[in-house]
Formats: structure tokens, sequence, C-alpha cells
């Protein structure tokens, strides 16, 4: 497989793992499955991140290797931060994406706890 094939697919991936760490609490199927892909994203943030960094993603590790490969430099440390700026056009701070990228996956979270353990009761009207 060629690289340039590699890392399309691995930002397909990416996006995925993005859109379903977001939203994955939403659909009943999934809702169990968001919680525990939920917490292994937040153990390579946090536990790998003791080593690497916190926030560290080894999907953006092994894409950024590949991209380097392809003569890609200057790669930010973020995937968002990388599509922000290359997809959208937008050149936002880091700062703010990690943030932003923070805030929105603990919401994601907070949801998921809630789908996953809290019975919500209807009232009889």
């Amino acid at each position: 497989m060629s690289l340039v094939a590699l890392d399309f697919l691995l930002t397909i991936f990416h996006l995925f793992i993005i859109g379903f760490n977001l939203l994955g609490w939403v659909f009943k199927p999934t809702k169990k499955l968001h919680f525990y892909f939920a917490m292994l994203t937040l153990f390579c943030w946090v536990v790998l991140g003791i080593w690497y960094g916190i926030g560290y993603c080894p999907i953006t590790d092994w894409q950024w290797n590949i991209k380097a490969q392809l003569g890609e430099q200057d790669l930010p440390a973020s995937f968002i931060k990388y599509c922000t700026d290359r997809f959208i056009g937008l050149n936002i701070n880091a700062d703010l994406i990690d943030a932003l990228t923070l805030l929105f996956f603990l919401m994601a979270i907070i949801a998921s706890i809630k789908v996953n353990f809290y019975k919500t009761k209807l009232k009889p009207q």
C-alpha cells in the first residue's frame, strides 16, 4: 500500500474516531461501546501522555510519521489543529483548539456516563 493511500485511510479513521468519541453515546446500539472507547481515548491522552505528552494519540503519531515520509513538515501536535488549518482554511490558535477539543470530549464523556449509568424515569402526566 502506498504511503499516500495509508495517509488517506488514517485520516478517514481519525475522523471516524473523533465523530464516534463525540456522538457514539447518542445511539442505543453503540452507547456502551462509546463509553469504553472514550475511556481508551482518555487513557491515551492522560496515561500515555505521561510519557509522550498530555493529549497523546497513537494514531496521530503514526500518521505524522507517514506524513514526514511524504515530506510534510511543521505538523502541529493536534490532528484537529491540522484539519482546521488544511481543510477548513483557518489558522486558529492551537491552545484554543486544544481547549475546545477537551471541552467537547468531556461533554461527550459526561453524556455517555449519564446514558450508560443513570436511568431516567418518565414522569406520568
